[in-house]
């Protein structure tokens, strides 16, 4: 049950309130003046408050401004004898639960109160929620101690706190979603959403209903209004993952509501605008992307405002000792697992690894040598053989270049393929061959990509 705090200059409402109140099961203080409220307020916690709106001294408005800022999450009732609408919507506004005409019904009281209670409750797991995220992506809290990610930390200090377009580019794996959270939870918006959408994953008309959202009817399958992820970060920040792979004519559109700030969802007439802050990333290359038609100059230059560029982890190699720490404990508590050391050998081995794939390759080769290891330790013998060295050959014996090769060919083609998460045409542009040749090369090789 709750505690509730009466405030109201007529002793009768008071005590036929505690009476209710309290057989209804909660904790019920009594004040009969704001100034007094306040006393109680700053004595002891206050989940509710049931006010009169007109009481000698302070009113009923001036204690509801001072409660929501000093006691946000307290929820506060207004009571009055004689309303009007005026009175009920300054209320509303200035943050109270509910406005409600004396007398009222016990049952009816209680209802206003439950639900006043529920939103508490609410307001505090969202509370606890933005708390726990802010902690978890603070840029503080990412892994890395080198010259290259140095820097990167002082450009997301300097940019969080302000409302500008960040861009963030850098090869797949390196942590740019990470960096977005960081931004995000690191300025003035923290307490507003953080909305999310990968653009190469959805086809342009579904992506374009997505970002703007659409009316009932709108298209076969619209059977209720949808509303776009633009609308749902009102206030906070939306992030656009993989900005590079968004259709041309979906481009347009976005130039349009970065340009006015204004946009329809899909379907509708009606114009909207909404206070968003814009976090774009991608592995692409714009300019060169804009160079080649496939994305729009005057958008580019919309989103580039501020560019944090992400390193490969091979221009960070220092980092791996670090990173494999933090990937230790990460994993050896998920699986439940008393993996705590990692043998020289293993650094070695870890540290001599190209990682086309970065930090992401690092993160999953981590994990599996947690799932592998039979004991507290890592060795070499648990890493992956794209990661671990082969033995060194007999030099007496022949050696079979045609092996060799093909061993090799297949080193790469997985870790190409394992750094873009399986999908084919990406692993063929890092590869720097068609589509059709890197299918080639899977079948002759005989990879299951189900394994990457």
């Amino acid at each position: 049950m709750a505690h509730v705090l009466v405030v109201d200059d007529e002793r009768a409402v008071r005590v036929a309130l505690d009476v209710n109140l309290t057989k209804a099961g909660h904790t019920v203080s009594l004040a009969d003046t704001a100034e007094r409220a306040l006393d109680a307020l700053r004595a002891s916690s206050v989940d509710a408050i049931l006010t009169d709106l007109m009481m000698p001294g302070m009113g009923g408005m001036e204690l509801l401004a001072e409660v929501k800022r000093s006691w946000p999450l307290t929820q506060v009732i207004m009571m009055t004898g004689h309303g009007t609408v005026e009175r009920a919507v300054e209320a509303m506004r200035l943050g109270a639960h509910d406005f409600v005409i004396k007398p009222i019904a016990k049952a009816e009281l209680l209802a206003i109160l439950d639900r006043a209670l529920r939103e508490r409750a609410l307001h505090e797991q969202v509370a606890q929620l933005q708390a726990a995220a802010s902690e978890r992506f603070g840029f503080e809290n990412i892994v890395g101690n080198s010259p290259a990610m140095a820097s990167v930390f002082d450009q997301v200090s300097a940019v969080a706190p302000s409302d500008a377009t960040v861009l963030i580019t850098g090869p797949t794996g390196t942590g740019k979603e990470l960096i977005g959270k960081a931004i995000h939870f690191n300025s003035t918006r923290r307490q507003g959403p953080l909305v999310q959408i990968n653009c190469g994953a959805l086809p342009s008309g579904l992506l374009e209903s997505e970002l703007f959202g659409h009316e009932k009817g709108a298209f076969t399958g619209a059977i209720r209004q949808h509303k776009g992820r633009f609308e749902q970060a009102d206030g906070g920040t939306l992030m656009l993952d993989e900005v590079g792979e968004m259709p041309l004519e979906t481009q347009v559109k976005l130039l349009r509501v970065l340009e006015s700030g204004e946009f329809q969802r899909v379907g509708g007439t009606s114009t909207l605008s909404v206070d968003v802050r814009l976090v774009a990333a991608t592995n692409r290359t714009l300019r060169e992307e804009v160079h080649g038609g496939r994305f729009r100059e005057d958008l580019f230059y919309r989103l580039n405002v501020f560019e944090i560029a992400l390193p490969p982890l091979s221009r960070r190699m220092e980092d791996i000792p670090n990173l494999v720490e933090h990937f230790v404990q990460k994993f050896s508590t998920q699986h439940k697992k008393s993996v705590n050391e990692v043998t020289a050998s293993a650094m070695d081995t870890l540290m001599g690894h190209a990682w086309p794939g970065n930090i992401r390759e690092l993160e999953h080769t981590v994990e599996r040598a947690i799932i592998l290891a039979p004991g507290d330790t890592i060795d070499k013998f648990e890493l992956p053989d794209p990661v671990r060295p082969p033995p060194p050959s007999d030099s007496s014996g022949p050696v079979n270049i045609a092996e060799v090769l093909r061993a090799k060919e297949r080193e790469l083609v997985e870790a190409a393929l394992r750094a873009e998460g399986g999908i084919q045409a990406r692993a063929a542009r890092r590869l720097g061959v068609s589509r059709a040749n890197l299918n080639y090369r899977i079948q002759k090789l005989g990879i299951d990509i189900s394994d990457l």
